[in-house]
């Protein structure tokens, strides 16, 4: 501990580090309640990778995420671990701002752990701040890995289309081979 944190009692990090388990979970259940209630269930419930591979990954990466939030807070570490859970959120039927509205739940938990530590010694509004602020970059990284993954999906559906016409006049027998130019040596 800090020599600040022994007159002052416990700040921001080490609440949060304290309870770093129990949050992260509280963090899943929560992102897990976006879904419909059938899905939040066994998601919930099913912990094996293979039965519930969405569910798995939604443990996993939110752990890992709270972790590296808490420690180095290193976006080229944060943003795979963000596009294991954006990369799912884009295929869904989430909206932009659904997709990535998971990530504020941080603050939400973060105070309510501030809070069940105690009153006697506050939590300073300089820490509340700077914890917000990197919930907020994690916001945008989330945001970016998010439209990365949608124009991606637009651009494989556009290829399926295209593929999709190109064989149909394939088969109606519509599409000619354009015989090979010769250069004309008079131009």
């Amino acid at each position: 501990m800090r020599l600040s944190e022994d007159i002052l009692g416990m700040n921001l990090e080490s609440i949060l580090l304290k309870g770093k388990s129990t949050l992260a979970q509280q963090w899943f259940q929560m992102i897990a309640q976006t879904y419909p209630p059938e899905t939040a269930q066994l998601l919930a419930r099913e912990k094996s990778q293979f039965a519930n591979p969405v569910g798995h990954t939604l443990r996993h990466a939110t752990r890992e995420i709270f972790d590296e939030l808490l420690g180095g807070n290193d976006p080229g570490k944060m943003a795979p671990l963000l596009d294991n859970i954006i990369r799912i959120r884009a295929i869904q039927d989430f909206i932009p701002s659904q997709a990535v509205a998971f990530i504020f739940l941080l603050k939400r938990i973060a105070r309510e752990a501030v809070r069940k530590e105690g009153r006697e010694n506050p939590v300073s509004p300089e820490e509340i701040l700077a914890f917000d602020a990197k919930v907020d970059g994690l916001a945008l990284l989330a945001f970016d890995i998010y439209m990365q993954c949608r124009e991606k999906l637009s651009e494989v559906r556009i290829n399926e289309v295209k593929n999709r016409t190109y064989r149909l006049l394939q088969r109606a027998n519509l599409i000619a081979e354009l015989p090979e130019r010769k250069p004309d040596p008079n131009q």
